[in-house]
């Protein structure tokens, strides 16, 4: 196990560098055009693919790095250069994540190289969890998953919503209802192959910020998959159902985690990394600005109101960035949150980002309100941290709960 440090060894600084440049070089010069077109960024992503970002390879790299600094210092990198073409670029990964947490071997070996496809001819993957009715409320998702025993097939039906790549994506992993009986207990993760019928893309969404990556609605009509395609098989999740079935007899027991939740807290460090970059962007433009832009003779940084500001939003960045690879340290080590750690630096890191690039609009004053500069975009981009993957409300109650141990409510 790696003893926890702030100091980034010889080959991750070389890692950082190559992605910082190109997210400088590759990312940065794109931005506002598709964040204007509201299109996925194709020509980027093979980009990203072709010098090895976007890749297997190169996620299972950083997932691996010993000290778990790998994941959120490529994130952190990325969304520096723009979030909405690094989200298309990195929005494959919770899918991915989806099968690493839940799935077999084969599974792994099997779909995943499917989600990136090739230099040549990019694909991407979405992960299905949220619903119409069913955001925050897992517990009130209505996507059914039916086993036709005849056939060994699973037949799902429902909508799904807020999917990055959604409709668009090579491959699908979506979380249905397998048993309504045990509530979130009884749902299950599965893959949809690619043209498989039945499958459409619904509303695709115009949006706030973030607007490069594509997000849209997955109907799900008779959708017919192989048994293979059930996360983890059929044999695991029958255990688990009648576990589920024999702790509610008894009136309660062990919690157990599902497919969706077990995704969503391996990710939610990436998650604040991502919100550090965007941050940490917006200070940098704000901080060169301050020293340039002159008013009443001096430049602005002269001014405490402004000096002041630009120390806080330093200040708040570096002590995300510590709740973050502290949470992604822990989860490497396989130490325990035992204070909902990982919850902890989603919440801190997504507050930071929507508050320094305020401070970064409100330092470039009208300059900052205008498209003509990044802090705009950055300050639109930066809400969503604080809504995806569990909004703030719901980290502050998963922090809640595990310090307290009490059911809040």
């Amino acid at each position: 196990m790696a003893e926890f440090t702030m100091e980034l060894n010889d080959d991750q600084k070389q890692v950082r560098d190559w992605i910082h440049g190109f997210a400088a070089e590759v990312i940065r010069p794109a931005a506002a055009e598709w964040d204007e077109r509201e299109e996925t960024p194709w020509p980027v992503i093979q980009e990203a693919a072709k010098v090895g970002i976007y890749s297997l390879d190169f996620y299972a790299q950083q997932f691996f790095d010993p000290t778990g600094l790998g994941i959120p210092m490529a994130m952190e990198e990325l969304f520096w250069g723009d979030a909405g073409i690094a989200l298309s670029i990195v929005g494959t990964g919770l899918a991915a994540i989806g099968v690493v947490a839940n799935g077999t071997e084969e599974q792994i070996g099997t779909w995943i190289p499917q989600m990136y496809g090739t230099p040549d001819d990019v694909k991407v993957a979405a992960f299905c969890s949220s619903e119409p009715d069913a955001g925050s409320d897992v517990g009130s998702m209505r996507t059914r998953a039916v086993y036709d025993q005849a056939k060994d097939e699973w037949v799902l039906n429902g909508t799904k919503t807020w999917a990055t790549n959604g409709g668009i994506a090579n491959v699908h992993i979506v979380v249905a209802v397998v048993d309504p009986e045990l509530g979130t207990k009884g749902h299950a993760s599965f893959i949809v192959p690619p043209n498989t019928p039945g499958l459409s893309q619904g509303q695709k969404f115009k949006k706030h910020g973030i607007r490069a990556s594509h997000t849209a609605e997955v109907v799900l009509e008779d959708v017919r998959v192989p048994g293979s395609c059930l996360l983890g098989g059929k044999d695991k999740l029958d255990e688990r159902l009648a576990r589920a079935h024999e702790r509610a007899r008894a009136g309660g027991g062990e919690r157990v985690k599902n497919a969706a939740m077990a995704t969503f807290e391996a990710s939610r460090p990436a998650v604040g990394a991502m919100a550090v970059g965007t941050a940490r962007a917006a200070y940098e433009v704000a901080l060169d600005y301050a020293k340039t832009r002159t008013q009443f003779g001096r430049p602005i940084i002269d001014n405490q109101g402004v000096a002041f500001q630009l120390a806080d939003m330093r200040t708040s960045i570096d002590a995300a960035r510590l709740l973050v690879w502290r949470a992604s340290w822990m989860a490497v080590a396989g130490k325990p949150f035992t204070s909902a750690e990982g919850s902890m630096s989603k919440l801190f890191a997504s507050e930071v980002a929507k508050k320094v690039t305020a401070q970064a609009v409100q330092i470039l004053g009208g300059n900052g309100f205008t498209r003509e500069y990044p802090v705009e975009r950055m300050h639109r981009d930066s809400a969503i941290y604080t809504i995806f993957e569990g909004t703030s409300e719901i980290q502050r109650l998963v922090i809640a709960r595990t310090i307290s141990q009490m059911p809040i409510r």
